[in-house]
């Protein structure tokens, strides 16, 4: 059976800048930058981000195999560390004005889409030890003008924009869970960022709707979605998941599309003495300031019930005190990751957006499995043999394809990451590319999996027969 997508799909791969490019040239160190300067340590092998992928130097080449792996597409960020040499006055370096107007005109000389970012958890640190970063909304005016620069400098060439890449995963990763620097436990700052990062990313579109782009372009902002199960029918496990919900998928999804945030949220916030401050001009701004597209990135559902101990119990507030993971027995793991394979997550995140969501224009902007020393399946021709990845995408796409049948308004698919990437504290420990980096001599080549998504591209489609 072939499934057919529709016309003009964007069939491509996402990266980012400070994953791909490497340090050089560049006259700022970002959040990521500094913390390994600082403690190398927390870093697997010790590697840090100062060459990456050399996407800096190799991005021509490195488009060459893109293109043989059938990307017409590709979303990569600019990096705010890279662009601007002066954040108070959004002065631009001029190396990062050249690198990034070489970039965009390789890839549409190469039929490839550019599809921006303008943030990658990758805050300069400078604005972290000056204002405490995204806890202080100067940094939300500065990010504007940031932006600003940016859709004057490329808006010529690029008109697809997103603000924000998985902003839950800074709030809960450098806020909650010490996962990313600076590591903090702090639920009141965190529930802050997180509404500051949806008023800088309505300051971001505001300007670029100013600029008068947006009768050409689109702007948007990717989020990190999960669905959510309930272990159990009970109401005790039904709750857990509304919670869960509220926090993981509509506290940003709220703003971004309808302009609002959940007001069930928001009474939860205020009533556990943590919500955040804001102003009814912000307000009316975040009302305003919609997007025009949604990017999704799926990897895993979210399966929860009812939390071991009361909410109320004595307990520094997090937003989990609501709810506990849950493991479904027999369940299909990745277990280099640590992440449950449900490809039929995908279709319901679709119906979701379609039903409750206005239906909005979306495309899957990142979806891929990450294999740890992925060289043992080398074959006898020195390539990457990757049917698992293969198998990941075709039982992924085959339920988005149900979805778009359903009536969701999804115009692309695309994979992380096109060419092996480091992965901040996991640095290189699992591979997740269509192409094979090899880091020490920086040889790429393409995986079996490029020469599939190549006949995905070129056919718009596959046959589940494969």
């Amino acid at each position: 059976m072939q499934l057919t997508f529709p016309k003009n799909f964007w069939w491509g791969a996402a990266t980012s800048g400070p994953q791909s490019e490497g340090r050089f040239h560049k006259p700022h160190a970002n959040m990521f930058d500094y913390w390994y300067d600082t403690q190398p340590q927390d870093f697997y092998e010790f590697v840090g981000p100062d060459t990456a992928s050399d996407f800096y130097h190799s991005f021509r080449a490195d488009i060459q195999l893109m293109k043989a792996a059938g990307l017409n597409s590709l979303r990569t960020s600019i990096q705010w560390s890279r662009l601007i040499a002066d954040f108070e006055t959004a002065t631009p370096d001029p190396d990062g004005v050249r690198f990034y107007n070489a970039l965009i005109d390789e890839l549409l000389a190469n039929q490839i889409t550019p599809i921006i970012n303008l943030n990658h958890f990758d805050l300069p640190i400078e604005l972290y030890q000056r204002y405490h970063g995204w806890e202080n909304k100067h940094v939300t005016d500065l990010f504007a003008a940031y932006a600003e620069q940016c859709f004057k400098l490329f808006g010529d060439r690029v008109t697809n924009w997103f603000t924000f890449n998985e902003p839950l995963v800074m709030v809960d990763g450098q806020y909650l869970s010490q996962y990313q620097y600076p590591k903090l436990v702090d639920g009141h700052k965190a529930v802050q960022v997180a509404y500051n990062l949806s008023l800088a990313s309505a300051k971001a579109i505001a300007k670029y709707r100013q600029l008068d782009q947006h009768n050409q372009g689109k702007i948007g902002i990717i989020l990190n979605l999960a669905p959510i199960y309930p272990a159990t029918q009970e109401p005790a496990d039904l709750a857990a998941a509304h919670m869960a919900d509220l926090w993981v998928n509509q506290l940003f999804l709220g703003p971004a599309i309808k302009g609002q945030f959940a007001p069930e949220l928001v009474a939860m916030l205020r009533q556990d003495g943590v919500l955040w401050e804001s102003t009814p001009d912000e307000l009316a701004l975040i009302q305003a300031q919609t997007i025009d597209q949604l990017g999704v990135n799926y990897y895993q559902p979210l399966r929860v019930q009812r939390p071991d101990v009361s909410p109320d119990s004595l307990m520094a507030w997090r937003p989990s005190k609501y709810y506990r993971g849950y493991q479904l027995p027999g369940r299909v793991m990745n277990l280099d990751k640590g992440w449950e394979i449900y490809p039929r997550g995908l279709y319901d995140i679709a119906i979701t957006i379609r039903d409750q969501y206005d239906n909005i224009p979306w495309y899957v902007s990142e979806n891929g499995i990450g294999v740890h020393q992925e060289e043992r399946f080398l074959d006898a021709e020195g390539l990457i043999n990757d049917a698992y990845r293969i198998k990941f995408m075709a039982q992924h796409l085959a339920y988005l394809h149900q979805g778009i049948a359903a009536g969701t308004n999804c115009h692309g698919y695309h994979v992380w990451t096109p060419i092996d990437c480091w992965s901040w504290a996991n640095a290189y420990r699992n591979r997740y590319g269509l192409i094979r980096n090899e880091i020490h001599t920086q040889t790429k080549t393409l995986k079996r999996s490029a020469y599939w998504f190549h006949d995905l591209s070129q056919n718009n489609g596959f046959s589940l027969d494969q």
